[in-house]
């Protein structure tokens, strides 16, 4: 019988964050290639996450009862054949182009649950001490260089095969994707597991929020993604279309800020979270997050880009992991996956929020949304040093706890 190993998993979600790194510096070009509005750009990328909100806390539920790998096998699948409709819309004009990149993304925020089972398999395999240094190896990592590879195969592929390459070969990578885990991967939920408590969605919602701990981390969880999801969409806008940058360094621009995060998500971030703990990287990050986003505009060389980019990237780098970590350890081992799933919903209403309300302020202004961002990172970093310390002053994450690496650790 197969054993579930952290680095099996990380390979899996590291490949499926290629197809989405390939697919996503080009939504909001093609956007607007296709003749959409600024709002209307937002709303094209807003839909996966809308799909998500839906639909990630029904499948986290789903995977607490039937187990993570056939949600896993789900979501590999259901991005191939989304990431093939985003190939095929490139290849349309006019209003049949955009109305199926919208098909595209909103059948992969149906299957997109992929990221909070992800997190709660970290969780069925590791001690209460490594869970955030888990989920930053196969997350923030498999982030990280999904970033790294992903633009650097979009940008190659657009410019040797074609506007419409990318999408198929992002198809085809998840296609072998699902086809290997379909082989690899091993279930990590026991047979003897404790079932999980049966609740209706909203319930689910209200059960999670109403806890202070868990209602604070996910709120935190939810002003961080408003701010990477105006990053996101806005950034190819600002560095093509208002810096002047060509789309072949916005590809090298994107892999660079996302080698940063992942060298910070992969190896750093136990170093850091075994040596100060979550609470104070949670603080820091934030901090460091609002003077990235007030010098990433401000930007009029591309060494200050590469300097401010870099900024970015390691300060968002250590934001998700402790806070997905700390969910993780407050959470039932019958929960994981429900409170991992609301985390999850709660990141797909700031990125439904996120991409509209930044391509909206760009249009007014190009440096807005980042300006509006510095404020939000600002207000959750004041919450986070308010009441972070406050309410999880019990709470035992990575700091001491013998988060360091060990030989038998996978």
């Amino acid at each position: 019988m197969r054993k579930p190993t952290l680095f099996v998993l990380f390979l899996i979600v590291f490949v499926d964050l290629v197809g989405f790194g390939i697919v996503l510096p080009l939504l909001p070009l093609y956007s607007e290639k296709l003749g959409a509005s600024g709002l209307m750009i937002g709303c094209i990328v807003a839909s996966y996450n809308l799909m998500q909100f839906f639909f990630a806390p029904w499948l986290g539920k789903l995977s607490d009862r039937i187990g993570r790998r056939p949600i896993i096998l789900l979501s590999t699948a259901g991005s191939a054949i989304s990431y093939a409709l985003f190939g095929y819309a490139s290849g349309l004009s006019g209003t049949q182009g955009l109305v199926m990149l919208l098909v595209s993304r909103v059948l992969a925020g149906i299957c997109g649950a992929n990221l909070s089972v992800a997190s709660a398999y970290v969780a069925d395999i590791t001690p209460p001490e490594k869970r955030s240094s888990g989920v930053g190896m196969v997350i923030g990592m498999g982030f990280g260089l999904g970033f790294i590879f992903g633009p650097l195969i979009g940008g190659l592929s657009n410019h040797f095969l074609g506007e419409a390459a990318p999408g198929w070969v992002a198809a085809s990578i998840c296609l072998f994707n699902f086809i290997a885990a379909f082989f690899i991967l091993a279930e990590s939920r026991s047979k003897d597991a404790k079932p999980p408590v049966k609740r209706s969605q909203w319930a689910q919602w209200a059960h999670t929020l109403k806890q202070p701990k868990l209602g604070i981390l996910v709120l935190l969880v939810f002003l961080a993604t408003i701010c990477f999801a105006c990053f996101e969409t806005t950034l190819p806008l600002l560095l093509v279309k208002h810096m002047g940058f060509e789309e072949t360094q916005l590809y090298y621009l994107m892999a660079y800020s996302g080698f940063i995060a992942a060298m910070v998500q992969g190896g750093a971030i136990r170093k850091l979270v075994h040596r100060y703990g979550e609470k104070p990287l949670i603080l820091a990050s934030f901090f460091g997050l609002t003077a990235s986003f007030v010098l990433i505009p401000l930007g009029s060389s591309m060494a200050a880009v590469l300097g401010s980019l870099a900024i970015y990237a390691f300060f968002s780098g250590i934001n998700r992991p402790p806070l997905t970590g700390l969910i993780s350890i407050i959470s039932p081992d019958n929960e994981q996956g429900a409170n991992l799933g609301v985390s999850q919903s709660a990141s797909s209403i700031g990125r439904i929020i996120g991409p509209p309300l930044a391509t909206s302020l760009y249009f007014i202004q190009a440096p807005m949304p980042y300006w509006v961002c510095a404020g939000i990172a600002l207000v959750a970093g004041l919450i986070a040093m308010v009441f972070l310390t406050r309410l999880l002053a019990d709470v035992q994450g990575g700091k001491g706890g013998g988060d360091a690496p060990s030989p038998k650790e996978p």
